[in-house]
């Protein structure tokens, strides 16, 4: 559920990453491997907020293609 906050809306962690279409755990493992920063807004209880910005910056993440060597 959505949070409204100073007239902003946030999303929780498991509501950023179905609307981003990937899974807590990718974007858990892109916050340790430095692709993504983590956030810095938390509620009370330590969860991470997400605003539409960031919802954003993983989705753009999401259709990145890389080329390797091989």
């Amino acid at each position: 559920m959505a949070i409204r906050i100073d007239g902003r809306t946030y999303y929780r962690t498991s509501e950023a990453c179905q609307m981003a279409g990937i899974s807590k755990a990718t974007l858990f493992r892109w916050v340790k491997a430095g692709i993504l920063i983590d956030v810095v807004r938390r509620d009370r209880k330590g969860w991470r907020l997400f605003d539409e910005d960031d919802i954003n910056r993983i989705k753009s993440e999401t259709t990145k293609i890389e080329v390797g060597c091989q």
